[in-house]
């Protein structure tokens, strides 16, 4: 938790600002919104200009309603944001081989390779749907996020942040 949780400020994150718009409590978390595409948010939050976060705030609706379950909204979300820091050229080797593994297994759970990259091999078939999409999913989307915004301006931070809103929103049944 990051300690504005607590306290309601006069710029919110978007996260922040949903829980509200969703009637819960105040939470940079809230339960209205997948957990990978709230850690996306986070994430460019984090990583833009102040300008850049104010422009992220009249995206707060379209993230209601989008914590369905199931492996293929975390996937679909980390294989996005994956393969966009992968594009950016801007990783050191230890993020290369953890990104290059997250896209695999991502992309297992989507049907396109056979099997999951790294340690989720072992994890994966004990552990399930819940931790990936809770634990991993958020971290590596996180990460990937972070990796992407070395070489990207507050505009395409929101790019990416509107096509995982779209990626979400287009697999909700």
């Amino acid at each position: 938790m990051n300690g504005y949780a607590k306290v309601q400020r006069a710029d919110p994150c978007v996260m922040e600002l949903v829980s509200r718009l969703a009637g819960e409590p105040w939470t940079d978390r809230p339960a209205s919104v997948h957990p990978v595409l709230s850690a996306v948010a986070r994430a460019a939050h984090d990583h833009s200009s102040p300008a850049g976060r104010r422009e992220l705030l009249p995206l707060a609706p379209q993230f209601m309603n989008t914590s369905a379950a199931g492996f293929e909204h975390s996937a679909r979300l980390v294989a996005l944001c994956v393969s966009t820091a992968l594009a950016s050229g801007e990783l050191t080797g230890d993020e290369l081989h953890r990104l290059a593994a997250a896209h695999r297994t991502a992309l297992h759970l989507l049907g396109s390779e056979r099997r999951p990259g790294g340690a989720a091999r072992f994890w994966l078939p004990v552990l399930g749907e819940p931790f990936y999409r809770t634990f991993v999913a958020t971290e590596h989307a996180a990460e990937a996020v972070a990796v992407t915004a070395r070489a990207a301006s507050d505009v395409q931070l929101r790019s990416l942040v509107k096509q995982c809103l779209a990626a979400c929103v287009s697999s909700t049944p």
